[in-house]
């Protein structure tokens, strides 16, 4: 391997390239009419321009070879062609009006094609649109995507659910790498911040083949904003506030681009208060997030490469009860004190038909945990009399709360570093043949320095070897790909584990009709055990149970096939998807009968399990009011293991029903405005350990929209969520068997403006 990387970087710079110019017309297929404005972007180059009045457009400085270029404008199909520099100097590209949203690239593919080319199903959402629905965070947009939703513990704490499965069993990357932070704990969130992520994009099921271990259940892909266009600046600021938790989100950001050089900057800060339901308070539901995002971008010849760091800082009060209603924001105890340092880099060399990325990462998180016991007898004294005047002295109960937390002593702290590597080599095209190679790896040290441990001091070291082809033919498209995989646990204590895993995956693409589009995949995954399943041994206060690991546990390996439908016309878009995964060795906790101080204790044990379900969409948009849209859609999971018992955690079955409209005025541009139903059923297919929960509907509805505000764009939205203050308990929520109700209503008002 040593020696295919030095060839290739050999050819990489010893190669001479020319830099070449294109130039070209887009035009309505219809009317010949020049389009103004359309994007012209060369997705790979991370280079792009509009068209002037006349539809015609300049690229220079390109570098020799083949490219993706996407063509894109608001009420047209997105088109998306293969473009050979400097052979094509000149290009005339038609495009068909649609009331179809513009397509986007898809990134955690590894052929970067529009979601309409690819063989694979991926959903993909704008952040933008989320937080225009009224998301409070991340954790909290995703859960709007079909197929997607969160394990909770509060607002703050969150991870996906990617239909039915959770924690190490879901892939989460960030900045085009690897994001390592501890998944493995049932309270410990995503710890990712929306601000200077541009959209997300879900695998439903096994990616393995791409990604390695811990793709078992599907990937939570996070694109980070692009840089500035050639030549171009901009800088923004913004904010959001939130009723129920007077909480808010303010950021300001800024990037330019010039002489081969690009960066850009992001920072935010959150903070939230205690939710409310119609009932009260949710006790230390409040958290505080701050985060920065910034990068830097070179790009010459056939070379270009960014880096970008993210360090995120939350501060997040864990509910236990309820107990004190007040609507400060530092958290109470106990809570999670956590910082998480994310680097990255990623570097494209392109030669004159192939090309050789090159992904870095190296990710530093620190999890503190603070709890009752800890607080020292004089600091319990001082927090009595705070919580006396607090209602009085909001202001200087804020301030001193803040230094008492300075003088406290995490129970808990866990250090875990990781670098890893991604290093994909795509082959020039032989005839119908596209091909990548690569490998991928990681080296991860966890360490204790807290009294307590969960896990304990280890070394984890992943590599991986995989080859993905996608096979063009005049009505069918094919992708098949296999891939090993080996991950050494060495446990400081003396454990040690090998876990070895082949896997594949085969999907095909084909037009049944020239509306009608179907795909079917089939694929591989596996997880290796992670440290709390081989080496648990005492209580876990969070889930009040002794956990006991088993160091003898195996691989889960899954089987999944789904087939895709997907019907579109100038009125309406319809789809449907079915699942069926089949997990061998599945991996879960359960009672041995015993009691330990006054603790039961749970093994860690396997057994083959299965989950199966789908989603059904329709959107229509009638003919001639194309402003007009309703979007309906049912999603539905069912897990269960072999001895027919149902798995733990599985979401209820759901229905979301939208109306949408779309419009100009002279004084906005852009606008829009919404209603939505959500319909969540009763969920009484439930683990031997868990509580039923009853169905509920939620209302949500908003409207926004840009305009000229001093000479530059400002845009605003308005939502409110739960809008009849509906009392209810999600399944997936941790502080269900408490009996402890959901968000109730939530207003919203979100400002930006671009400088």
């Amino acid at each position: 391997m040593r020696l295919l990387l030095n060839i290739l970087l050999f050819l990489a710079v010893t190669h001479l390239y020319s830099q070449n110019t294109l130039k070209g017309l887009v035009l309505d297929n219809d009317t010949s009419t020049p389009l103004t404005y359309a994007n012209i972007y060369f997705t790979d180059l991370e280079k792009g321009t509009t068209t002037d009045d006349l539809g015609n457009f300049t690229i220079n400085n390109l570098p020799s070879g083949n490219y993706k270029v996407v063509i894109s404008i608001l009420g047209y199909e997105t088109k998306a062609i293969n473009v050979n520099v400097p052979n094509l100097q000149y290009i005339e590209i038609r495009l068909d009006a649609s009331a179809i949203e513009m397509e986007d690239i898809i990134i955690s593919t590894p052929f970067h094609k529009l979601q309409s080319e690819n063989v694979m199903k991926v959903e993909r959402a704008s952040v933008k649109d989320l937080n225009a629905n009224g998301a409070i965070n991340l954790i909290d947009g995703i859960s709007n995507i079909a197929g997607v939703e969160s394990v909770t513990t509060g607002l703050s704490i969150g991870k996906p659910v990617i239909r039915g499965l959770s924690a190490n069993r879901v892939l989460v990357y960030t900045q085009g790498v690897r994001l390592e932070n501890q998944q493995f704990g049932g309270e410990h969130g995503l710890g990712v911040s929306s601000s200077g992520v541009e959209s997300v994009e879900v695998i439903k099921g096994p990616a393995s083949l791409l990604y390695g271990s811990d793709a078992l259940g599907g990937v939570l892909y996070l694109n980070p904003e692009k840089f500035a266009a050639e030549g171009t600046s901009k800088g923004d600021l913004g904010g959001n506030y939130f009723s129920n938790t007077q909480g808010f989100n303010t950021g300001a950001g800024y990037k330019a681009s010039e002489n081969n050089f690009k960066f850009l900057f992001r920072g935010n800060l959150s903070e939230h208060s205690d939710y409310n339901t119609s009932d009260y308070r949710v006790t230390n539901t409040r958290f505080r997030e701050q985060d920065f995002k910034a990068g830097i971008g070179y790009q010459e010849n056939s070379f270009k490469t960014d880096f970008r760091y993210n360090v995120n800082h939350s501060k997040l009060g864990i509910p236990e009860e309820i107990g004190e209603q007040s609507t400060l924001k530092t958290p109470l105890l106990p809570f999670q004190d956590i910082t998480n340092h994310v680097f990255s880099s990623k570097t494209t060399i392109f030669l004159n038909a192939s090309k050789l990325d090159i992904n870095l990462g190296y990710i530093y998180n620190d999890r503190k945990e603070f709890e009752d016991e800890h607080h020292h007898d004089e600091e319990e004294h001082e927090d009595e009399h705070l919580e006396e005047h607090e209602e009085e002295h909001h202001e200087e109960h804020e301030e001193e709360h803040h230094e008492e937390h300075e003088f406290l002593e995490a129970a808990l702290q866990m250090k875990l570093k990781t670098a890893n590597y991604d290093i994909k080599y795509t082959l020039p095209e032989l005839g119908k043949f596209e091909t990548i190679i690569g490998v991928q790896g990681m080296h991860q040290v966890n360490t204790n320095y807290g009294e307590e441990q969960l896990i304990p001091d280890a070394t984890t070291n992943d590599f991986g070897v995989m080859g993905t082809s996608h096979i063009h033919f005049n009505n069918l498209d094919i992708q098949l790909g296999a891939r090993y995989d080996n991950r050494k646990i060495n446990v400081v204590s003396g454990l040690n584990r090998d876990f070895n895993s082949f896997n594949g995956a085969l999907g095909i693409k084909t037009n049944l009709s020239q509306n009608l589009t179907a795909r079917f995949n089939f694929a591989s995954g596996f997880r290796a055990p992670n440290l709390a399943e081989l080496t648990s041994d005492g209580i876990h206060h969070a889930s009040n149970r002794y956990e006991v690991g088993n160091s003898d546990l195996n691989n889960e390996q899954n089987f999944q096939w789904d087939l895709a439908l997907e019907y579109k016309n100038e009125h309406v878009e319809f789809f449907a998807n079915g699942f069926y995964n089949k997990v061998n060795d599945y991996i879960y906790l359960s009672p041995n009968g015993a009691i330990t101080n006054n603790t039961p204790v749970y093994d860690y044990i396997q057994n083959d399990a299965k989950l199966y379900g789908g989603e059904v969409g329709l959107h229509i948009h009638p003919h001639p009011i194309h402003w007009l849209h309703i979007e309906s859609s049912f999603e539905t999971v069912t897990g269960k293991q072999d001895n027919d018992n149902y798995l733990p955690l599985i979401p209820a079955n759901s229905l979301s029903n939208v109306l949408r409209v779309e419009f100009e005025r002279p004084w906005l541009n852009n606008a829009y405005a919404f209603v939505k139903l959500a319909s969540t059923f009763n969920q009484n297919n439930v683990g031997i350990f868990e509580t039923t929960t009853d169905g509920y509907n939620l209302l949500s509805a908003g409207f926004g929209g840009s305009f000229s505000l001093f000479k530059n764009e400002a845009t605003i939205n308005i939502s409110g969520t739960n809008l009849t203050n509906k009392t209810y308990i999600n399944h997936l929520s941790r502080l269900k068997p408490d009996g402890i109700f959901n968000m109730g209503r939530n207003i919203s008002i979100g400002l930006n403006y671009q400088l």
